[in-house]
This record gives C-alpha cells, structure tokens and sequence, in this order.
C-alpha cells in the first residue's frame, strides 16, 4: 500500500473520511426536517389543498426556486456573513452545515412535494369526509402513504449532500474534498485524489445501499 499510495498519512485520511460522513449526517438531518417543511408548505398551500393560500404558495415556492438556482460553491460565499455570525468562522465542517442544509433542503422540499403528490385524492377525501383534523391528515394520511417515495427522495439528497461535502471542503471545510484538493490536487500528490475519490464513491454506495433497502422494506405495494 505504501508503494502505490506513497504520499498519504492514513491517520489524516481517516480523520477526513469521519468529517466528511459528519457534514453529510449532520446537514442530513437538517435537510430532512427542513425540507420536509417546505414540501408541505408548498402541497398544502397550493390551488385545491388543505391550505389553499396563494401568498404562502408564491413565497415558499419562489424561495424553494431561488435557492435551487444558486450554484452551490456560490451559495457557500453568500452565507459566509451568517456562517460567520453563528460559529465565528468559515472554516471547518461544523461551519460548512448551514450552506449544506440550505443547498439541499430546498431540492428535498421540491421532492417531497412531488412525493405528496402522489398520494390518492380518495384517500385524504375519506379521511376528510370521517372528519380527520389537519394534522391527522398530514401525519397519518400524507406523509405515511408518500413514505417510500420520501425515503427514496431522501437517498438521493443524501448523495448530492455528499458531493457538496467535496465542494465545500475546497475552500476549507475540512472532509475528503479539503484533503484532496489542499494535498492532493495543490501539490501534485495524485494518489491522494485518487483515494478521496474512491472512498467517496464507496460512501455514495453505501448510501444508495441503504436507502434502497430502507425503501424495499417499507413499501407495501
């Protein structure tokens, strides 16, 4: 191993490898609950829903729009005030979260919306017509039939969140991408950039893996 991967210090690749799973876990996470919300802002809110409401529409729908527009290693220098204000620094994983979650958590809330979409009509127009509140409806009714499709959404956020990880650690995030463009890429030193690749396809695998099982199994269809 030292002959074909002479200029890597493994306790250093290791330590990358865990901040990387750190910011994808992490950001995860808060991209699941915020884009969960933004999904049902923009289902319940739109002509014909629950909550029909026009102004709630427009807005989400035009920041959901918006911030999916953004290129992400743009996104990371817009927030650079926030990310500054709330840890600060602009430097480390833990300062990378807040560009992770807001470069993702607007693409998960467009598939979840999507995945609520799906849902049959007839089903939230029984449990409408037995009475159910809103909530019964949103928990019981719409997010427990589009579960599936949420997971599968979620799977391919988690891989997206991945790449960023590697954007965000060029300009110093820390991760695989930091250590392979800081000491791989700068330096010359090709076989690190070799690795860090490879080790994060094998995280997008692993990923997938799971997600694919995760969705197989709760799905009754």
């Amino acid at each position: 191993m030292a002959n074909l991967f002479p200029n890597i210090n493994w306790m250093d690749l290791i330590f990358a490898t865990g901040e990387t799973l750190y910011m994808t876990l992490v950001a995860l996470v808060g991209t699941l609950i915020l884009g969960t919300i933004l999904g049902l802002l923009i289902y319940l809110s739109a002509p014909g829903n629950l909550w029909d409401n026009k102004v709630i529409y427009s807005i989400t729908a035009g920041v959901v729009n918006i911030f999916r527009a953004i290129p992400f290693i743009i996104l990371i220098f817009l927030i650079l005030p926030l990310t500054v204000f709330l840890f600060g620094t602009f430097r480390g994983p833990t300062a990378a979260l807040p560009a992770l979650i807001l470069g993702s958590a607007p693409f998960y809330g467009r598939l979840v919306e999507i995945a609520l979409r799906e849902v049959d009509h007839g089903v939230i127009e029984a449990a409408k017509a037995m009475g159910a509140k809103s909530s019964t409806i949103i928990f019981k009714v719409l997010l427990k039939e589009s579960l599936p499709a949420l997971v599968s959404g979620l799977t391919v956020t988690a891989i997206a969140l991945i790449g960023y990880t590697a954007v965000a650690g060029s300009i110093g995030a820390g991760g695989l991408g930091d250590y392979a463009y800081f000491y791989g890429f700068t330096r010359r030193n090709m076989d690190i950039v070799y690795i860090c690749t490879l080790l994060i396809v094998i995280i997008v695998f692993v990923f997938q893996f799971i997600g694919d099982i995760v969705t197989k199994k709760i799905d009754k269809r």
